[in-house]
């Protein structure tokens, strides 16, 4: 079968699952609203807009928004056009908040893009670009873990039934020759759903063997004693697959390209200037996680996440096909149509202005 025609035909399904619009780094649904952006003198308006909502979470798998805002990237490139900006805790309140119109761009996992995308018949997002990769661990307790076979028979967390972790440790089972309700998660592995907030304590409890889970949680459970068994990267080719996409709702797309050209831009600085300041733009995310979250991560924890995490400009939109080819094996999804869920002219645009090669769609994109 086609790559591009396996894709839509699995991917699709995802959308079936009510609880799949957790985004894989997300913690809870609430927001927090935040217009303290400065505003360059002498600067124009971009589109003759007065701001540009952005949304994110308080996560270091959203380190190019963290950044971006820290350093005043986004700033830059909308001019006089003011940077405001939302933190969430979860997809649902980004995709509700982006629907609504409360904010026109944010930072999101794969898992909630693609279900608002589909509860909407396609017609309230577009992913427009990417953000980061990897950041996905399994981590567990070395009391009672040595090994990938000592896994079977544990109590082991992902962070929500069906969401991005949680059908990418069904399919790792499944891999193993084990058997798994997924429903249930009981079978020759105990599938735990917890939150990632109550995780790490579930853990230092003893209720929990061990966790698949994305970063910071992972290097938090580390820091609590547990020990990577395996990294999820280690499982994709050139060990790289989505974790976070940038989407903007399509009315504000069509009515402000330049400025949606400009967050895009920003977003490309941003990761060329993390990629080239690297100790500067971790000190420079935990301030802005801290002023987000009211709590910085200490070093035992930024440290290993920040380097689990690959930032990059590519959607990777076909890592999604095997992503969807997880849930299908798991029984958990059924077929919506994800055609034009990418529209990447913008992002190209920019990338091509700066040497740089243009991404693929995947075939998924605007026709």
């Amino acid at each position: 079968m086609p790559a591009t025609t396996a894709l839509r035909r699995t991917l699709a399904v995802i959308a079936a699952l009510p609880l799949l619009t957790l985004a894989a780094c997300g913690y809870g649904s609430e927001a927090k609203d935040d217009d303290t952006a400065e505003v360059a003198a002498g600067a124009e308006k971009i589109d003759g807009l007065d701001s540009v909502r952005i949304g994110y979470f308080g996560n270091v798998t959203h380190a190019t928004a963290l950044v971006a805002r820290q350093k005043g990237f986004f700033q830059k490139e909308l001019g006089a056009t003011e940077a405001k900006y939302a933190t969430f805790n979860a997809g649902p309140s980004e995709i509700e908040a982006l629907n609504s119109g409360s904010i026109d761009i944010g930072w999101i996992g794969p898992s909630p893009a693609i279900n608002g995308y589909t509860k909407s018949a396609g017609k309230n997002l577009r992913i427009i670009g990417g953000s980061a990769s990897g950041g996905v661990k399994l981590v567990v307790n070395p009391d009672k873990v040595t090994s990938l076979k000592d896994v079977k028979g544990k109590r082991i967390a992902t962070p929500q039934l069906g969401n991005t972790q949680d059908v990418a440790f069904l399919n790792w089972i499944a891999d193993q020759g084990w058997k798994v309700d997924a429903q249930s998660g009981k079978g020759d592995v105990t599938v735990v759903r917890s939150d990632n907030k109550v995780t790490p304590d579930a853990y230092k409890a003893g209720s929990l063997d061990g966790a698949w889970v994305p970063e910071p949680t992972a290097s938090k459970l580390v820091a609590a004693g547990g020990k990577v068994l395996l990294d999820e990267s280690d499982l994709w080719p050139d060990k790289k697959f989505v974790i976070t996409n940038i989407i903007v709702s399509q009315k504000f797309l069509k009515a402000h390209p330049k400025a949606v050209e400009a967050v895009l831009k920003a977003s490309v600085d941003t990761n060329a200037w993390i990629e080239a300041h690297p100790d500067e733009a971790k000190a420079a995310a935990n301030e802005r996680l801290k002023a987000d979250t009211g709590k910085a991560l200490p070093a035992d924890v930024l440290d290993p996440a920040w380097k689990s995490i690959q930032l990059t400009d590519d959607p990777l939109a076909a890592t999604l096909d095997a992503q969807a080819e997880h849930a299908v094996k798991a029984g958990l999804l059924k077929k919506p149509d994800l055609q034009g869920i990418y529209d990447l002219t913008l992002l190209n645009k920019v990338l091509k202005a700066k040497g740089e090669p243009a991404v693929d769609d995947a075939g998924l994109g605007v026709k």
